[in-house]
């Protein structure tokens, strides 16, 4: 079994307007093989269709840049690109992520680009396990649980591979608990 640890970034607004619908912008991911070993990586940006303009406060929380998003692929090209790294008819995998945002999230733009999402399965929420594993009263955000497990923040924080990258280090740390 081999799992891909990963975090998605999608557009946003300052009060989540009524109406405006999140599309993922950009995907990080590592891959960790059964021994807790990472392997490659995995990090494109994804051309909205709906908002192709970002907000101000998407820009601001994500440091990602317009230009860049406009150079982008759309949904359907990257994912395809993303199933082709994981390999999804090849050997046995799961997916792993912080929250349970990230899987629903990819879900909806699989239905919006009428795309099958059957590859999401089997998926790990980190987040409620980790809960669970650690016995606290109430689920932690990322930035919180890496503290707790005594490491340090890498990177930029809502940025998808480096959120990614922090992701793998408590999965390692915990790799023999989950539940999948």
């Amino acid at each position: 079994m081999r799992f891909i640890v990963y975090d998605i970034e999608a557009t946003c607004w300052e009060g989540r307007p009524p109406g405006m619908v999140q599309e993922t912008i950009e995907i990080g991911a590592f891959e960790v093989n059964a021994f807790g070993e990472v392997g490659g990586a995995f990090s494109r940006l994804i051309k909205p269709v709906l908002h192709p303009q970002l907000s101000h406060f998407c820009r601001r929380l994500t440091d990602i840049d317009q230009a860049d998003i406009n150079r982008s692929r759309d949904f359907t090209r990257v994912i395809q690109a993303f199933q082709d790294w994981i390999d999804v008819d090849g050997e046995p995998y799961a997916l792993a992520a912080w929250g349970n945002f990230d899987e629903r999230q990819l879900r909806q733009d699989c239905a919006l680009h009428r795309l099958d999402d059957y590859w999401l399965d089997p998926h790990i929420n980190l987040k409620a396990q980790y809960r669970d594993i650690r016995g606290l009263p109430k689920k932690r955000g990322l930035a919180s649980a890496i503290r707790h497990e005594g490491f340090e923040w890498s990177g930029e924080q809502h940025r998808a591979l480096d959120d990614a990258e922090n992701t793998v280090k408590i999965f390692c740390k915990l790799l023999d608990m989950w539940r999948y």
